[in-house]
């Protein structure tokens, strides 16, 4: 059965694999980047997209009229924007944090909120993390705005699992281990991630399609590395 699906992030890296992915399988995708032209270009008809700042309330207002005229039901929400700022510590400014939360928080939040009303107990929201973001793992000098803000959606899905367990949708997060995108290359120069964007957007797609079905509140660690 064909799913409506939401993406955020999807110009580029895991975000754009995710897109190809769901609807080359005949799932409708909405496509949601400040840059749609990567999605656009792929001219795919149960692929939409349009220029979208998740962190501009006028542009996810453009969601909800979207999701009311033309689909009415959300299966899927993946939120997958995120921003990543590599500087020691002493050096990141107030706006490197506000960025930070802005993107990988605050604009999660009002993704779930726009799509909270047209999902069912049988929706799926997947927060991507990182393995930064969990509790007990190694880290890295230079990550405190972004490991910390992935740290804060990790628990937020803990707790809108809880909040919302009785109607639904399930709320589940995939903490990813290092992969090779183009935020990682800006980020480290030269550093060659085990993973490439196309395998991990096919074991998110997986796990977004089916992982409601067994797992709740759940922070599911995707990375070959200890700890």
């Amino acid at each position: 059965m064909n799913k409506n699906v939401v993406i955020t992030g999807t110009s580029r890296g895991i975000g754009y694999e995710l897109v190809a992915l769901f609807a080359k399988a005949g799932h409708n995708v909405l496509a949601l980047s400040r840059n749609d032209k990567p999605i656009s270009d792929l001219g795919m008809s149960n692929c939409y997209c349009f220029p979208c700042d998740i962190t501009r309330k006028a542009d996810v207002q453009k969601v909800t009229e979207f999701i009311a005229e033309q689909w009415r039901k959300v299966d899927i929400l993946i939120n997958n924007s995120g921003y990543l700022v590599n500087k020691p510590f002493e050096e990141l400014d107030a706006e490197d944090f506000q960025r930070s939360y802005e993107v990988n928080v605050f604009g999660a939040v009002s993704m779930i909120k726009v799509v909270l009303p047209f999902m069912n107990k049988e929706g799926h929201v997947v927060n991507i993390s990182s393995m930064g973001g969990v509790q007990g793992s190694a880290k890295f000098p230079g990550l405190a705005a972004y490991s910390s803000s992935k740290g804060a959606i990790l628990t937020l899905t803990e707790v809108l699992a809880e909040e919302y367990k009785e109607t639904g949708p399930a709320f589940n997060a995939l903490a990813l281990g290092a992969v090779q995108t183009e935020m990682l290359e800006e980020a480290f120069p030269g550093y060659k991630a085990p993973v490439t964007a196309k395998e991990m957007a096919q074991h998110i797609m997986e796990f977004s399609l089916n992982g409601h079905n067994l797992y709740n509140g759940k922070i599911m660690q995707v990375s070959s590395s200890t700890p």
